[in-house]
């Protein structure tokens, strides 16, 4: 990922000066200051500045190297939105890049999320799906959320559901959160975490 160093006086100064030089407004790029003095005579700010749009090459090259050397070949399709990026890659053989309970996925998703934090020193939302596993998961989760929380409902017994990923536990939750007869929640330790849907308590006047 390229890099750009300035150093100037003072941050703000320094900060003025990237955004001149790369020609680019600050909401587009990263900066951090990896160096500060700020002596009566002897005042410095040092910052290191990364296009934002670097960052999603940088992700693509990542990805492409390590599918690559697992012995596939890769498509990819990038979707930028304002808070996040989606990553959908489609593959010769989207089984072994998915893995069994999407572990391979999740590991991937984490090797890129500790890369680019070593970089950038802040998290970088994005989405990756291979073949979209993601979301035709996501549909019969929500799918099988309702259904779920139908019977809850009904029968007033809660039920708990099979152990899932974070992603897939806010889905569930975010599928029934406005619902008026049952409520979810969290059980559990990682990687056995899972999520319960209980009925809620109905209060007579």
């Amino acid at each position: 990922m390229k890099k750009y160093t300035y150093q100037a006086k003072t941050f703000a100064e320094a900060k003025n000066q990237a955004m001149a030089d790369l020609m680019e407004q600050e909401e587009n790029l990263y900066i951090k200051e990896i160096e500060s003095t700020n002596k009566l005579f002897n005042k410095k700010s040092v910052i290191e500045v990364i296009k934002k749009d670097d960052v999603v090459e940088a992700i693509k090259e990542l990805i492409k190297g390590i599918v690559t050397d697992m012995g596939l070949t890769v498509n990819m399709e990038v979707k930028k939105r304002e808070d996040s990026l989606n990553i959908t890659l489609y593959t010769d053989n989207n089984a072994v890049l998915i893995g069994k309970n999407a572990r391979t996925l999740d590991a991937l998703t984490t090797v890129i999320k500790q890369s680019l934090y070593k970089d950038l020193g802040e998290s970088y939302k994005f989405v990756l799906d291979i073949g979209e596993y993601k979301q035709k998961r996501e549909w019969n989760l929500e799918k099988m959320a309702k259904s779920i929380a139908r019977e809850v409902a009904k029968t007033k017994v809660e039920a708990k559901l099979e152990p899932m990923n974070s992603y897939e536990r806010r889905i569930i939750h975010n599928t029934l959160g406005q619902n008026k007869k049952v409520y979810t929640e969290s059980v559990g330790e990682e990687p056995n975490r899972c999520v319960v849907i209980k009925p809620k308590e109905v209060i007579e006047n």
